[in-house]
């Protein structure tokens, strides 16, 4: 059953503040076998868990055109994954693997810089250098927290497009094959820059796409670069104390236009991943909007960590894949559904064995029980 790990709570728990959270209210039981190590044949054809208040109802992922109504918005983040992970060896001899989350687009230095992380044997030190793919040599410049600064010989987008390889999340547990390199890819993805895939969309091809145009829901794009971190879980038993790293995001003008029409005829929104809802709230708080009324195009750093009690002011709908215990992005789901309808939606899922995380099935949520 999938209930929270309650470690130290004494006596039955009453209402809770925003603040009174804890991880082990965040985590459960997850059979291994239930984490998807492959995609379906069909993108498509993946199973959909709607949860609307506290009633679920389970379809596959085809229905979601009769599920939405004329007049709804689809926002679909379009970042693309960069073959990002490379292999190599210290001057020392030693093996190491370097995954690189953000290249410096500016200064003398522009696109030749990235922060990387770096899984070594022992820490880098600055000035040192690395061997990578058998290929060329990156030079060690700065470390910040768990992240190194290298220099590379040659522009890095170059080097990734000539060397690097697809990064599958940890828990895809396989050598990445060829169906990867399409597959953890969105049929819209567009704009490189992400170490994992925005994975609610990839469960969208492009007849599914055409058939919801044909239906009158529409859609529009934001960019957010999902970073390594997505895969830290939160360690910190008090939630609170969490610092999430900071991703790029980008909310084009066409798309606060689309929304605000949208809105004003009564239709919603849907986020189409905890990554396009980042998008939506982020920019939201960073023009002081109050409603997607007000919304403003823009673009910047979030570092967004959303919990239990945050006031969501754009997404109406939540499109996603189920989430890794301890996970910022479960935190996110439960603040936007109510945790205690996460833990059953999640429990239904298990005991129905829906399939989980980056390759898996998906489910559809609404807001304030609106119903879909």
């Amino acid at each position: 059953m999938l209930t929270p790990n309650r470690e130290s709570t004494s006596g039955e728990p009453g209402p809770k503040s925003n603040f009174a959270y804890q991880l082990c209210d965040f985590d459960y039981d997850l059979p291994k076998q239930l984490i998807a190590q492959y995609p379906l044949e069909q993108r498509s054809s993946s199973r959909l868990l709607v949860l609307t208040g506290n009633v679920l109802k389970d379809h596959l992922f085809a229905d979601l055109p009769y599920l939405l109504q004329p007049g709804d918005l689809l926002v679909l983040n379009n970042s693309k994954v960069m073959p990002a992970r490379m292999v190599g060896r210290k001057e020392s001899g030693g093996a190491v693997e370097v995954l690189i989350e953000r290249v410096i687009s500016s200064g003398q230095d522009a696109h030749r810089l990235a922060w990387v992380q770096v899984a070594s044997n022992k820490p880098l030190r600055i000035s040192s250098r690395l061997w990578l793919e058998g290929a060329f040599w990156a030079t060690v410049r700065n470390r910040r927290e768990r992240f190194y600064q290298l220099f590379f010989e040659t522009n890095v987008h170059e080097l990734m497009q000539k060397h690097g390889r697809l990064p599958l999340p940890p828990y895809i547990t396989r050598r990445v094959e060829r169906e990867d390199l399409q597959r953890y890819q969105t049929v819209y993805a567009r704009d490189v820059g992400s170490v994992a895939a925005p994975t609610a969309g990839l469960h969208f091809d492009a007849e599914l796409l055409e058939k919801m145009l044909s239906k009158g829901i529409k859609t529009c794009f934001v960019t957010l670069h999902v970073g390594a971190g997505t895969f830290v879980p939160v360690s910190n038993r008090n939630i609170n104390q969490h610092h999430m790293h900071s991703e790029a995001w980008q909310l084009p003008e066409a798309t606060v236009e689309a929304i605000k029409a949208t809105k004003a005829a009564g239709g919603r929104v849907v986020a189409v991943g905890t990554t396009s809802l980042r998008v939506l709230e982020s920019a939201a708080l960073a023009c002081h909007a109050p409603t997607a009324a007000e919304l403003q195009p823009g673009s910047g750093e979030t570092d967004l960590f959303i919990l239990p009690g945050f006031d969501f002011r754009i997404a109406d709908v939540l499109l996603t894949n189920f989430h890794l215990p301890k996970s910022t992005l479960l935190m996110l789901v439960a603040a936007f559904a109510g945790l205690e309808k996460i833990q059953a939606a999640y429990q239904h899922a298990i005991k129905h064995k829906y399939r989980f995380f980056s390759y898996g099935d998906v489910t559809l949520i609404s807001r304030n029980n609106h119903e879909i």
